[in-house]
């Protein structure tokens, strides 16, 4: 079966391997769980110092951040169209603050993504909380299903 989404998934670090079939499947997944029937998505894995320069380029910020959205705004076929960008040295730095894994993280980054092409927003307390639930629903449910770095070993067949 061909998706109705087209997906493109950019590798453009070196400090963790980026499953990007799985990648997809996330995106996939999302997008069904979301109702979102075509979309145009663009992600890039980018080291710190690169989100640096985007976030003060576009944003006016210095400074890496984990996650920036670009909403190209949806013209039909497509229900969403953008890209997301995700610092992976930020995933590793959240992940261990909130004692996860960076594959969890950037799997949340992904979702946040998705919901912010969506028209979710997170600049005030009340928009924040409506998208802090849906992506908290999306995360924990796509933490069973999709690994986003490499393999894990199972210890039981070592």
């Amino acid at each position: 079966m061909t998706s109705p989404h087209e997906i493109v998934i950019n590798n453009r670090q070196r400090r963790r391997p980026i499953e990007r079939a799985q990648i997809k499947k996330l995106i996939e997944w999302a997008c069904g769980e979301l109702k979102i029937k075509r979309a145009e998505i663009g992600v890039h894995f980018v080291t710190a110092k690169e989100m640096s320069k985007v976030h003060e380029r576009y944003m006016n910020i210095r400074g890496s951040t984990d996650v920036i959205t670009f909403d190209h705004g949806s013209e039909p076929p497509a229900d969403i169209h953008g890209e997301i960008f995700i610092s992976v040295a930020d995933a590793e730095a959240q992940a261990a603050e909130f004692k996860t894994t960076w594959e969890n993280e950037m799997s949340r980054y992904v979702i946040h993504g998705i919901l912010h092409l969506l028209g979710y927003d997170d600049t005030t307390p009340r928009a924040r909380a409506v998208m802090k639930r849906h992506e908290n629903r999306l995360a924990k449910c796509s933490e069973r299903k999709f690994v986003l770095g490499p393999p894990r070993k199972d210890p039981l067949n070592d």
